[in-house]
């Protein structure tokens, strides 16, 4: 069954916007009276029917609604500098979206190279991996922002950096991270931190960890953050 994103829904019935609408009606050809699923961001799942195909603003009649379906017992914030290669940051919210994360932001690093995103694109991407992964939550991205004023920002859960550094001593993420626990976890740029930021985060309440014996590129890593904390609520 076909998966639509509407924010709002109130009632019986849910008139999508033209990009769903037009991706329903002329893309997938729906018809009037074909099933549909629709996840409104707030934890929601609705089953229901297509009641006016209009290709504008297609209306659907909700027939069943599933309150805070599929929940997790976490939440998780993934902090992560942009990448030079827009693509691998897009793939990298892609792929932690269908895992599963509450919250992004861009951290603007040292040693991040490029410093800009385009979050209008970000956040279709993040609508689409929702979709993709029946997830009913949506993912904030948050504004970017430089490394020193985020780490200094008050966080209620558990604070994680992973970095490569040998200066420092990391521990394994499945070491320190207790299972239901709210988490921070902060990812560097392809230069990784530097040590003075280490040291920054350190005193700021951060732990340093590892995600394994592997150097890691960043969008890897943030896809390991994200599944290291999915497995080990399992």
């Amino acid at each position: 069954m076909h998966i639509f994103y509407a924010s709002g829904i109130k009632g019986e019935k849910c008139i999508l916007d033209v990009t769903e609408s037009r991706h329903c009606v002329k893309v997938l050809r729906l018809k009037k009276n074909d099933p549909v699923k629709l996840i409104d961001g707030t934890g929601n799942l609705y089953q229901g029917v297509i009641s006016e195909p209009d290709p504008e603003a297609c209306t659907v009649r909700i027939t069943k609604v599933i309150k805070d379906f599929q929940p997790r017992p976490y939440r998780l914030h993934l902090a992560v500098s942009p990448l030079k290669n827009p693509e691998r940051f897009d793939w990298l919210v892609e792929k932690c979206v269908e895992i599963g994360v509450d919250e992004i932001t861009p951290v603007i690093c040292k040693n991040t190279e490029k410093k800009n995103i385009k979050p209008e694109r970000i956040k279709k991407i993040i609508i689409s991996a929702m979709k993709q992964s029946l997830k009913t939550y949506l993912t904030n991205l948050n504004e970017s922002i430089d490394f020193n004023s985020f780490i200094s920002a008050d966080f209620n859960g558990i604070k994680l950096i992973a970095h490569c550094s040998a200066n420092f001593t990391r521990e394994h993420v499945s070491g320190i991270y207790k299972k239901g626990e709210d988490v921070l976890f902060l990812i560097g740029p392809e230069g990784d931190f530097t040590d003075d930021e280490i040291r920054a985060a350190e005193k700021m309440g951060f732990r340093s960890v590892h995600l394994g014996p592997s150097r890691l590129r960043t969008e890897t890593a943030g896809i390991a953050a994200c599944h290291s904390i999915y497995f080990l609520n399992q």
